[in-house]
């Protein structure tokens, strides 16, 4: 039996991974430049605060809450960011945190953000965990979100991010109680491109059609010369 100590992975893994997720898919939707603190709080309870508060939760090999708070100011920073980036003029734009067009560019974001981070357990933990829909509200008061997230024993953890514009939002975790204890080593899966399998499964559609092409072409040739053409 070998003494190599076993990789243990816990709550804190879980959570630098999920800020890992925000970063990587906001910087890559919004063009902007988003980073989180290296300094994380223990937290006894979450919340939604304002300006949006934003929820999601998920279950499978273990449960949890990922909550994030944006202030007005960050909302429609990444808001704008995220529009403009996508083709959008400025004109198309809402000009309020208020709008349900905001809270829905955020859901949006936080669905993709959650889907990253889930893809990562499936491929790293080799665990399995579910989503449900992201929940925006728009909040002028703290509310302290009691939800039944099926947590027995849970730790709560807070990080800060700041936007390119110094905007502030914040992660709220709150997880079972858990480690994942590496048994064997493993490979993780790589990440699936969905353009990379669509670009490669229409290479042999184009061979086929440019052989096809060809064989035509020396037919249609044969058959004018028999015609005397």
């Amino acid at each position: 039996m070998s003494d190599t100590p076993s990789l243990v992975q816990g709550t804190d893994e879980l959570l630098v991974s999920l800020c890992n997720s925000v970063t990587r898919v906001l910087n890559v939707a919004t063009t902007c430049h988003i980073q989180y603190s290296g300094m994380v709080q223990r937290i006894k309870k979450t919340y939604l605060k304002p300006d949006i508060g934003c929820f999601v939760l998920f279950d499978g090999g273990f449960s949890g809450l990922v909550i994030i708070n944006f202030s007005a100011a960050a909302a429609m920073e990444l808001y704008r960011s995220y529009l403009l980036n996508m083709g959008m003029s400025e004109s198309d734009l809402a000009s309020s945190h208020t709008s349900d067009e905001v809270s829905n560019v955020m859901g949006e974001l936080m669905n993709q953000v959650v889907g990253d981070f889930t893809g990562k357990v499936r491929r790293e933990l080799q665990t399995h965990i579910t989503q449900n829909q992201p929940k925006m509200l728009v909040l002028n008061k703290q509310v302290q979100l009691s939800v039944d997230a099926n947590l027995d024993n849970p730790e709560a953890r807070r990080v800060t991010f700041y936007t390119a514009s110094n905007n502030i939002f914040y992660l709220e975790l709150a997880v079972d109680s858990t480690e994942f204890i590496k048994l064997h080593d493993f490979d993780a899966a790589e990440v699936v491109d969905p353009d990379a399998i669509i670009a490669q499964a229409a290479q042999p559609s184009r061979a086929a059609s440019s052989a096809a092409a060809d064989t035509a072409d020396v037919e249609t040739e044969a058959l004018l010369k028999s015609l005397g053409m």
